[in-house]
């Protein structure tokens, strides 16, 4: 743990101009210094570095911070990565942590020189006589000289022992715990041998630059295409990012980052001028690796090929991501054409036809709704049931409440519109159905005139919000019955009440239910203690105007509970068919006289909601 007088030590040793200027170039303005923002885009010089008070700040955008502030910022680091690299360089001795800390940080340290080595070698016997056949790859790809050293590209030549040799200085142990050699693990006696051979080595680095791990490519036939290094001490493949290094900066000044599927992909599109790209490493995409995109950019574009598995990992990556979504951290869309990968775009049509593809991508609402709709045919009250059910269960996936109630109105908004327009689908699938304009034929009675729009009195009955004597009534019934609390969170977190006593009790009772404590009559009662709560309940319980079955004294507590439960439900049902009924009757507003009839029975559909509802107000 750092003290704040070690912090501020730091900071008094380090003067933050020279920290800055190897990264932006800077312009004496008096006691300041001043440059163009490298945080946003700008023109007009509106960043200011002050080393008496050891802080930048910009006017434009107004970023700030200390030395440690631009490091993590500019740079990507970490924050202990950045505190040893400024203790370092002002001649400070970061306090140790426990020993074993300590030990594997000296562990690590011996390794990334290891590491270093590795990757310099590599790139040696790229240059040499056994890798033309690579060069002959690269050059192909359109990889030039310049892009190879940016990337550290390297080959391993096709022997078991050429590293080994090579790099026998740090002992086989040290080779074996960074992934570059095998031991045979039943056959002690047997020398390990070099595990990349015969392929193309691109460096996996961490943010400071570091080389953690590689990816080899085969360059003729053979599997697997691409071989990764292990799980080591160094290299968690889902815990990093290819290109992080470099994408971080890149992506702070594009305000922008791009993911796409691999190591290649990158490399292609960084041909075409584009640099903020990562890439997961052989991988589908992890939390862990979200959270680390996420630290860069708050909407991260996926690029990825449009091809039935490029697709499928797009949608795996944001059906793991929902849980993790809030207001700023989501996901966005971007589909290659098919058949195509990043070069093959760069080649034919330059950066141009890449940004073209960027320019505007799909937010992660609309690629879910897309995917769902697709992924099977609705001309069955079984298929669109099974829609429904879906897009339900993804927004109930996401963690943040709000959002997700967001996210489901939406999708519910949309699944409405789409199911009534293909209600009575004819033998082609999603065929739309219309009815005659001159009636209808019905048996003994002929043609049928069709039916007119409903009377504004009549579509009245329409609600979509609960009524602020039935939302007493539910709220009080809550805290008798408060297990259903959890069984129908979902429901109740999408039923506006339109008393805001009641609703601010049911948020209160959701809150407790959803924090993880069990509830149940005992459990509530310090909740319902509370000052704030023990209000609340007592003007609900003194506005109550409807009595339902579950809050009379009378009522068997079994058939109270499965009262309310049903309530809750029919509730829910009335709200879903008052905003389907208000669709219905925009359509026939704007002259669709096939939504006429589905106007009607969704207003009968409400008529008998409210009806079974009165039931439950009246028992016998």
């Amino acid at each position: 743990m750092l003290t704040p007088s070690f912090l501020d030590e730091l900071r008094a040793r380090t003067t933050l101009s020279a920290v800055i200027s190897p990264h932006v170039k800077l312009l004496r303005a008096g006691r300041e210094w001043k440059a163009c923002c490298p945080f946003h885009n700008e023109k007009t010089p509106s960043f200011t570095v002050n080393d008496e008070k050891h802080f930048y700040h910009c006017f434009g955008c107004g970023a700030h911070g200390d030395a440690i502030r631009f490091l993590t910022e500019n740079r990507g680091l970490p924050f202990m990565d950045a505190v040893k690299e400024l203790a370092a360089a002002a001649g400070l001795e970061v306090p140790a942590a426990d020993p074993r800390a300590q030990e594997k940080a000296k562990r690590q340290a011996t390794l990334h020189d290891v590491m270093a080595d590795a990757a310099a070698w590599f790139a040696e016997q790229l240059d040499g006589i056994d890798g033309a056949e690579a060069r002959a790859y690269c050059s192909k790809r359109g990889i030039g000289a310049a892009a190879i050293k940016r990337f550290g590209i390297g080959f391993a030549p096709d022997r078991r022992n050429g590293l080994r040799k090579a790099l026998e200085r740090h002992g086989d142990d040290k080779l074996i715990e960074c992934g570059l050699l095998i031991r045979i693990e039943d056959e002690p006696k047997k020398e390990p041998y070099d595990r990349f051979r015969g392929r193309l080595m691109i460096p996996i680095r961490d943010a400071r630059g570091r080389v953690i791990g590689f990816g080899g490519r085969i360059l003729g036939a053979g599997e697997p295409k691409y071989l990764n290094s292990p799980e080591t001490v160094l290299f968690d493949k889902g815990s990093s990012l290819y290109n992080i290094d470099r994408a971080s900066p890149a992506s702070r000044a594009s305000k922008r980052l791009i993911v796409v599927e691999g190591y290649m992909d990158v490399i292609g599109l960084d041909r075409g001028g584009i640099a903020e790209v990562v890439a997961p490493n052989g991988t589908a995409l992890t939390e862990r690796q979200l959270e680390l995109l996420w630290r860069m950019d708050p909407s991260p574009i996926l690029c990825f090929d449009g091809d039935a598995a490029g697709q499928k990992a797009a949608i795996r990556a944001a059906a793991r991501a929902l849980p993790m979504l809030g207001p700023e951290r989501t996901l966005s869309f971007v589909a290659l054409p098919e058949g195509q990968d990043p070069d093959d775009l760069v080649n034919s049509g330059g950066r141009d036809a890449v940004e073209a593809l960027l320019a505007a991508p799909e937010p992660l609402v609309d690629r879910l709704w897309r995917h769902e709709v697709d992924a099977t045919p609705l001309a069955t009250p079984e298929q669109r049931a099974g829609l429904k059910q879906r897009l339900i269960d993804h927004a109930a996936a996401i963690g943040d409440r709000s959002l997700s109630q967001l996210y489901r109105d939406e999708w519910m908004e949309r699944f409405f519109a789409l199911t009534r327009r293909d209600r009575g689908a004819a033998p082609s699938p999603g065929a739309p159905f219309t009815p005659q304009r001159r009636g209808t034929w019905v048996k003994g009675k002929g043609f049928v005139p069709p039916e007119k729009p409903l009377e504004d009195a009549t579509l009245a009955i329409g609600r979509d919000s609960v009524g602020p004597h039935e939302a007493r009534a539910i709220a009080a019934g809550l805290t008798l019955f408060p297990d259903l609390l959890m069984e129908e969170a979902e429901l109740l977190g999408a039923l506006p009440f339109a008393d805001p006593v009641a609703e601010a009790l049911k948020q209160r009772l959701l809150d407790a239910a959803l924090s993880g404590r069990p509830l149940d009559s005992q459990g509530l009662l310090p909740i319902l203690s509370e000052a704030r709560t023990a209000k609340l309940l007592s003007e609900v319980q003194r506005g109550t105007g409807v009595v339902f079955s579950f809050n009379r004294n009378e009522t068997d507590p079994a058939r109270g509970r499965a009262d309310l439960k049903a309530v809750i439900e029919l509730l829910g049902a009335r709200r879903e068919i008052a905003i389907a009924l208000a669709t219905a009757t925009r359509r026939v507003a704007e002259g669709d006289e096939a939504a006429v009839a589905e106007q009607h029975r969704l207003a009968q559909a409400n008529q008998e909601t409210i009806k079974r509802l009165a039931d439950f107000s009246n028992p016998d």
